[in-house]
């Protein structure tokens, strides 16, 4: 099973909302055979919950990560992984930094998502290894995507409608990344549908 891992700066707003959110898609997508979703911190308050404003957010978004525990991001972490996101340049160059090799799995979640739309459609949760290494490909070549707009904001310490914001932005690109990664949601015929 491919795993993907998520990283901010604390592991306790960002990340926790993108794990619920990309678990909650992957399994309305795949079930069983989703692909695992997990986080880390750069200076990741190991033990801690979400913070109460991203916990409230993604639960407007009907998304529990109330059992969350936030954790200091590892070698072993990224070398466990196939794909690993950041919330911000600054998350992918650390990962980087630590692991070097890992340079051609690592992306922000924005850049991601413009390099896996940039692709003819994906398709199983085994494909993400070689979408991963697409994206890389087109990475490397004169892609520019958008640098100028590839962190997702830290609300550490801001308010309530600063979480909500973010949380709606992640989500949004949570689905955009399930949808470049595997393809479009199959449509459900009305007599499949509850």
């Amino acid at each position: 099973m491919a795993q993907i891992l998520i990283v901010c700066t604390g592991n306790i707003c960002r990340s926790p909302m993108a794990v619920g959110f990309l678990r909650t898609i992957l399994a309305e997508r795949f079930g069983d055979d989703a692909p695992e979703v997990v986080s880390a911190g750069t200076v990741g308050w190991e033990g801690h919950a979400a913070v109460d404003e991203s916990i409230r957010a993604a639960g407007e978004r009907d998304v529990d990560i109330t059992d969350h525990q936030a954790r200091m991001l590892q070698t072993d972490h990224i070398a466990n992984a196939d794909l690993v996101v950041g919330m911000s340049g600054e998350h992918r160059e650390k990962v980087v930094s630590l692991v070097p090799d890992a340079a051609a799995k690592t992306f922000t979640l924005k850049e991601l998502v413009a390099l896996l739309e940039e692709q003819p459609q994906g398709g199983s949760p085994s494909d993400v290894g070689s979408r991963v290494a697409a994206a890389e490909k087109i990475r490397d070549s004169d892609f520019e995507g958008n640098p100028d707009d590839e962190d997702v904001v830290d609300p550490l310490g801001l308010g309530f409608d600063t979480y909500r914001a973010v949380a709606w932005e992640i989500d949004e690109f949570c689905g955009r990344l399930v949808d470049g990664m595997f393809g479009k949601a199959p449509v459900r015929s009305a007599f499949e549908q509850d």
